[in-house]
């Protein structure tokens, strides 16, 4: 489904977070991860999450794909609140409602890469005929449509992670999130997946947030967010 005939019915972010707070105690000391985040991403919109290493954005992106809970605040998916919600309510959301990539591919290896993209969906209620014209439609999308048949072993690393790419999508989500998509990725492979994941941003309408250490990627979303300190900056 392409959400970018939607966006004219509602202008309902796929992604929310609200005064969000995440603190850890490290001894006697209370480690702000997050401290007030604020950020929204609209349908169609890729946004990079830049940072150091262990300034938390692994952390920020746990928690907006509801992996982890935070100390306070308010997360919205598809203008849906998650706080004082169960587990089986957060994660039926999370299953539906978001897909996640991440830098290592994390492919089932003794599965083709057809059945990695059909298992979601199947685990989702989806009949396995239905699961496998989807799979077909995305591995096709990202350019394997005659590799569906083969295992993550006998894929290249750019493969593999375009696989994982439609494995993200199988469930038709309205946010992608993805931690490092092409930092194991030599540079023309990071950027044939990098210019795939805009495609998709495009034309499947996602609400995109990727942390990145390559500014040069960065520069070339949509926004660009600033992680330090706790605290989330545009610019």
């Amino acid at each position: 489904m392409n959400r970018i005939a939607e966006k004219g019915k509602a202008a309902v972010a796929g992604l929310e977070l609200v005064d969000v707070v995440k603190t850890y105690q490290q001894g006697k000391r209370t480690l702000h991860v997050l401290d007030k985040v604020n950020l929204s991403l609209e349908s169609g919109q890729a946004v990079a999450l830049i940072g150091p290493s262990g300034a938390g954005k692994s952390t920020l992106l746990q928690i907006a794909g509801l992996l982890e809970q935070p100390d306070a605040g308010e997360i919205l998916v598809k203008g849906v609140a998650v706080s004082g919600k169960g587990d089986a309510h957060r994660t039926a959301l999370r299953r539906t409602g978001i897909g996640f990539v991440y830098q290592y591919h994390h492919l089932l290896p003794e599965f083709s890469a057809r059945e990695n993209v059909i298992l979601p969906q199947m685990i989702n209620g989806k009949s396995r005929k239905v699961a496998g014209e989807r799979a077909d439609y995305l591995l096709d999308l990202v350019g394997l449509a005659e590799r569906g048949s083969h295992r993550p072993a006998e894929l290249s690393g750019g493969e593999q992670q375009r696989t994982a790419i439609a494995r993200a999508l199988a469930n038709d989500p309205a946010v992608l999130l993805a931690d490092e998509p092409t930092g194991n990725l030599d540079p023309e492979t990071s950027e044939r997946v990098f210019d795939l994941l805009m495609k998709l941003v495009r034309t499947e309408g996602l609400s995109a947030f990727i942390a990145t250490h390559d500014h040069t990627l960065a520069r070339r979303m949509d926004r660009v967010l600033h992680f330090e300190g706790g605290k989330v900056v545009e610019g």
